[in-house]
């Protein structure tokens, strides 16, 4: 199979997506920043069943980095992410130069307030400020009507939806189910960077959210079960845990009772990689 033809301007991209439109073709696109794993890959897939035309992107978006050293290192590797895509028969890649989505005197900024003050936006300042604007940026420039996210970064989903929502854009977000190994690790990106022991470390992290939802269910309190599950990661190897939180799926108010919807989060820190994760609870 052939890879997807890969697109890297604005105006390129217009003229294949103009047409589609003229057709009447409804136009998924699935927003990731490369180094494809079999996550990113049941987006793409979701994408095909839902839409007529599928685009995948790929941007290391500089302005959701934190840290420059973070940004460096974040791994990229577009000839393997294009062959991953071939058996999928997307329409097209579209990974833009930096210029492309921050020409310059770029000096706008996209802002969602609230569901960013906790979590990945109180330990990563302007991390959401970086993701709502590049998405705002994407989902113009592919003309989408569906765009598909991982529940993997299930913060992140819920900020894009309400950012769709507030300002009327005229795409349908759509959240996935998180894709794991057979270990139970959720699959990212970051996993690469994982050394071959913090790798076998790793999939307690799931097991510990596992066991506290189930302790849970039997009424045990969380704020305990809390502090037993850090005490057993920080044994286990992890060196941080930034936050381990009970909140609401829907506008992720802290709970300490899963009396509504509600989802457990984490992140964690593991031979220095930041690892994060959820569950419904």
């Amino acid at each position: 199979m052939m890879p997807p033809p890969i697109l890297r301007t604005l105006p390129d991209l217009r003229a294949l997506t103009r047409g589609w439109h003229r057709q009447g073709e409804t136009v998924g696109v699935v927003p990731t920043m490369g180094a494809l794993h079999e996550g990113h890959l049941s987006l793409v897939e979701a994408a095909k069943e839902r839409c007529d035309r599928v685009i995948v992107t790929i941007f290391v978006n500089p302005k959701q980095f934190n840290s420059t050293d973070d940004l460096a290192v974040y791994p990229r590797n577009e000839a393997d992410d294009a062959a991953k895509l071939a058996r999928l028969s997307i329409d097209t890649l579209y990974a833009p130069s930096p210029d492309q989505i921050y020409p310059e005197g770029f000096a706008t900024t996209v802002s969602v307030n609230g569901l960013t003050a906790v979590m990945e936006g109180a330990h990563r300042p302007g991390h959401f400020d970086g993701v709502a604007t590049v998405c705002t940026k994407l989902f113009t420039q592919t003309a989408a009507t569906d765009a598909f996210f991982g529940e993997k970064d299930f913060q992140q989903l819920q900020v894009v939806r309400r950012l769709a929502r507030d300002l009327d854009l005229p795409v349908a977000i759509h959240g996935c189910p998180t894709i794991r190994d057979i270990d139970g690790l959720a699959l990212s990106s970051r996993n690469l960077l994982l050394s071959g022991r913090a790798r076998t470390i790793a999939p307690c992290l799931y097991e510990e959210l596992e066991g506290i939802v189930a302790a849970l269910t039997a009424g045990q309190p969380f704020d305990e079960l809390r502090r037993a599950a850090i005490a057993r990661l920080e044994r286990a190897g992890f060196t941080g845990v930034d936050y381990l939180d009970l909140r609401a799926a829907d506008d992720l108010a802290e709970l300490d009772t899963p009396a509504r919807p509600a989802r457990l989060f984490a992140a964690v820190q593991l031979a220095g990689v930041r690892l994060i994760d959820n569950i419904p609870a």
